[in-house]
């Protein structure tokens, strides 16, 4: 948000620990009160009681587990409320594992937290924000998304994972081309290998006992977070942490459009075994 704007209350998923305990606690010291969303009840109150403590702000704290369809419409009616100006749909399991080994049942839980639950409290908040003339939605998505090509070793075993962020990519972006010339911002952000504890379990629980740091390391979550809001107060779309040359993701959009030029009505001549008769 422009910073300008008075803070109002954000959202923040996944909350307890990583990437989104961050993003609550730079957007607490920037003004924001917050509603803050994860599995784990008593990581929450811990970080709202430093929080309010901390800041001075109000933090609300709901227990949720977004796979659950009460539990996500409990988020969903809190997201649309009048207050909520900023939304961060952080919250993601991982699934890793091979595609033919991993259980149906976590991977059907991978997408409905990485891909249901944050299109259902985007759908939530935007309309309100449209109807109030401010607001902003933050999606964290993964480098992963981009990985389609590359094997396992040193990256994960992923398929369902790198799916559900290239989605995320793609919503995103599409949202925000759809609500360009309205007040509103969206944001993708896009983290490589970050120091947190998401590495630590496959998202069929949570991890327990105190916060901790997968051994890979990574950026500090810190970092991501700095980034992200610094690009959402640039208009950033795609905001990618570590790059360098910003000027990628519009050659990537550029590639894009030259992709979509195989919308013509003829087929590619490569494709053709034998040219077609005409009478």
């Amino acid at each position: 948000m422009a910073s300008h704007e008075a803070p109002g209350t954000a959202l923040v998923t996944g909350a307890s620990s990583g990437i989104g305990r961050e993003y609550a606690v730079q957007l607490a010291g920037r003004g924001w009160d917050l509603v803050l969303v994860a599995r784990r009840a008593e990581r929450l109150d811990a970080l709202a009681g430093q929080l309010r403590e901390g800041t001075g702000r109000a933090v609300e704290t709901l227990a949720a587990d977004l796979a659950r369809p009460a539990d996500l419409a409990r988020v969903a009616e809190r997201a649309s409320g009048g207050d909520v100006d900023l939304l961060v749909n952080n919250a993601g399991i991982n699934g890793y594992g091979p595609f033919a080994q991993v259980g149906p049942a976590l991977l059907g839980k991978v997408l409905e937290v990485n891909v249901v639950a944050l299109t259902a409290l985007t759908r939530a908040a935007v309309p309100g924000m449209l109807e109030r003339g401010r607001g902003a939605v933050v999606n964290v998505a993964s480098l992963l998304a981009y990985a389609g090509a590359l094997p396992p070793g040193p990256l994960p075993e992923r398929a369902v994972y790198a799916g559900t962020k290239a989605y995320t990519v793609v919503f995103t972006r599409t949202l925000a081309a759809e609500l360009a010339g309205t007040p509103l911002r969206v944001q993708v952000v896009c983290p490589g290998l970050t120091a947190t504890e998401f590495h630590l379990g496959a998202g069929d629980a949570p991890v327990g006992g105190e916060a901790r740091i997968h051994d890979e390391g990574g950026m500090p979550p810190a970092d991501v977070v700095t980034a992200s809001l610094a690009g959402l107060e640039a208009g950033e779309v795609v905001c990618v942490p570590g790059l360098a040359d910003a000027e990628a993701v519009s050659r990537l959009a550029a590639a894009e459009l030259e992709v979509r030029n195989g919308s013509g009505p003829r087929m590619a001549h490569r494709y053709r075994t034998t040219e077609p008769t005409r009478e």
